[in-house]
């Protein structure tokens, strides 16, 4: 999709003027033709100022710097098992949960936790509806918009303090979400599988909280096999 370019301070399209010559009118065509040829020197001087100013032509549809959490999923893995970050599955979450205070941390979708959950579960998205009307926002939109999909995400920037606010650090945590993903590697996966849950655990250990764990199977497989659950419909 092509970028909308717009330039600062001034936008081109009043620097140019339009000259109606006419073999009548000499005067006219003398004063339209020193008119024009002063627009186009006083444009090369904007452009020489700007350019002395630092001032650049930019991108309105440009996309942001890649955060933390665009991070290449072989990195992020990297670091998940230099971290000692280790997957339990539902049962063994659990009991976790009950006998020794784990906190199972959500991170899907306000509206998916408020259909089902683990009881006791804190919910934090990490990623949201696209909330904002930029031009790479719109063009993003227009993308999810190809594929059918008509309530595009992105990433909640307001995810780690959101975090920081409800679970303190030395906290014990099991992060979920609807399929899990894993670390553990296979014949087709070789390096695993990223997920949600294992981006937000990504996440907390770069941000300094040391007890992370992982729900293997995700929240799926937690209400598959019959554990408890609640709704707040």
């Amino acid at each position: 999709m092509a970028a909308l370019a717009s330039i600062t301070p001034h936008s081109s399209s009043s620097l140019h003027p339009k000259s109606h010559l006419s073999s009548n009118t000499s005067h006219h065509s003398i004063s339209s033709y020193c008119v024009t040829r002063s627009v186009r020197t006083n444009r090369q001087r904007l452009y020489s100022e700007s350019g002395s100013r630092g001032l650049k032509i930019q991108s309105a549809a440009t996309k942001p710097a890649k955060s933390p959490a665009e991070e290449d999923w072989k990195i992020k893995r990297e670091v998940l098992l230099e971290k000692k970050v280790r997957s339990v599955d539902a049962k063994e979450a659990l009991r976790l949960q009950q006998e020794n205070n784990f906190v199972i941390l959500d991170v899907r979708p306000e509206a998916e936790f408020k259909e089902a959950h683990p009881p006791g579960a804190i919910n934090v998205q990490i990623y949201r509806l696209i909330k904002e009307w930029t031009a790479w926002d719109i063009a993003r939109r227009a993308a999810f918009a190809f594929f059918g999909i008509f309530a595009g995400t992105e990433e909640n920037p307001e995810f780690m303090q959101s975090v920081e606010s409800k679970i303190d650090k030395s906290a014990k945590i099991i992060v979920a979400c609807s399929s899990g993903g894993t670390m553990k590697p296979s014949q087709n996966l070789p390096e695993g599988q990223q997920s949600r849950s294992l981006i937000a655990a990504y996440l907390l250990v770069l941000n300094g909280y040391t007890n992370v764990f992982h729900l293997e199977g995700g929240l799926y497989t937690w209400f598959k096999e019959g554990l408890p659950s609640v709704s707040e419909e």
